[in-house]
């Protein structure tokens, strides 16, 4: 048995790796949406020991220190409100999901590039009005030719987004993993069964 393996082992057995808190701000919404306000369960024992959030709903498991034991939590609320950012970074990921990650010219999704709706050949510059999320194939096709020369056309006009519309678009968009006790944080403004 390596070293390697034992010291893994010891911090941090098999069963209780996946084990994430959903982290939401004072107003009980989450961080964000996309990607998902997450803590690994260490972070979140660690901020309900310092007092600095409440535990609003905990996994069945528990973890044990000599004189403790404390069930894990799954869900935390911030004792202090963390105010939204207003301004949208322009990334390459926030790009992808303004486009709501599908290509602007023909629909597809996956393999995404970026491309210069008026390419910089041609004097265009890079920013949320004239980049947009592009497949390979209609990347390369496209090229540094502008889309009136090639006959394409864009799905929808590239502009900057919003905070709050970037945060509302990453709500259709959720993990692969959304466990129970979640679900009522993630989706607090859906309309309820009668």
């Amino acid at each position: 048995m390596t070293a390697d393996f034992r010291t893994s082992f010891v911090r941090e057995p098999n069963s209780l790796r996946h084990h994430p808190a959903l982290v939401l701000n004072a107003d009980y919404r989450p961080l964000s949406y996309y990607p998902l306000s997450l803590w690994p369960w260490q972070e979140a024992v660690k901020a309900a020991f310092l007092d600095r959030v409440d535990i609003v709903a905990e996994y069945d498991q528990v973890v044990r220190s000599p004189s403790t034991e404390i069930r894990i939590p799954s869900v935390v609320v911030l004792k202090d409100y963390v105010k939204p950012q207003k301004r949208v970074a322009f990334t390459r990921f926030n790009l992808f999901l303004r486009d709501e990650f599908s290509c602007q010219y023909c629909g597809a999704k996956g393999d995404l590039t970026f491309d210069h709706v008026v390419p910089r050949a041609r004097g265009g510059v890079t920013s949320w009005e004239n980049v947009v999320a592009a497949c390979s194939p209609c990347n390369l096709k496209k090229g540094s030719k502008s889309l009136r020369q090639l006959g394409m056309s864009l799905r929808k006009t590239p502009r900057q987004p919003g905070a709050e519309e970037l945060r509302n678009m990453g709500r259709r968009f959720p993990p692969n993993h959304l466990h129970d006790t979640w679900i009522d944080f993630l989706y607090w403004d859906a309309e309820l069964e009668a």
